[in-house]
């Protein structure tokens, strides 16, 4: 199982007794530093706090100081249970969930989408280069053959040519 990364600034409070509500949860913690948010996420069929909650703090060494004091404490007649929190979870992703939304990473997608485009069109340049290159040099070899075979009707045609070659035959 993959390790889900922690937020250190992000307290989950579990435990918490019935009359809790945001704002003891937000009493309770502010003595450990500015509190950036509270939340104590509802059970939709009781309209009541599931028995657990999260507090944000500006500072991570205040959310590290508010674990240290907090877990292990009473609250209400409860005793909290005070960790990191781990990233929200949201359906889709691997294992049917995933920590990001699914247009978290939309800029990259389009990112990687414009590289991977400019690569292709790289590629067909480079093809098409290599095309025209290897059509060159087929033409560069049919143009020398055909030198050649004009080499040869030309002192068929030659009578001079012609018998400059018989000399040379004889000779050699």
């Amino acid at each position: 199982m993959a390790q889900q990364a922690v937020q250190k600034n992000t307290l989950y409070v579990g435990g918490l007794a019935e009359e809790v509500n945001e704002a003891i949860l937000h009493a309770a913690f502010i003595p450990f530093g500015d509190i950036k948010d509270v939340k104590t996420p509802l059970d939709q069929a009781t309209q009541k706090h599931r028995s657990f909650g999260f507090v944000t703090f500006l500072e991570k060494e205040d959310a590290a100081a508010a674990m240290d004091n907090m877990d292990g404490a009473e609250l209400y007649g409860r005793v909290l249970t005070v960790n990191y929190a781990l990233p929200e979870r949201i359906k889709g992703g691997e294992q049917g969930w995933a920590a990001q939304p699914i247009w978290a990473d939309a800029d990259t997608w389009f990112e990687r989408q414009q590289q991977e485009e400019e690569m292709q069109r790289v590629q067909a340049e480079n093809q098409a280069a290599m095309r025209a290159a290897e059509e060159l040099h087929r033409k560069k070899m049919a143009d020398e053959r055909e030198g050649e075979k004009e080499d040869d009707t030309e002192m068929k045609d030659d009578p001079m040519a012609r018998a400059e070659a018989e000399a040379l035959k004889q000779n050699s």
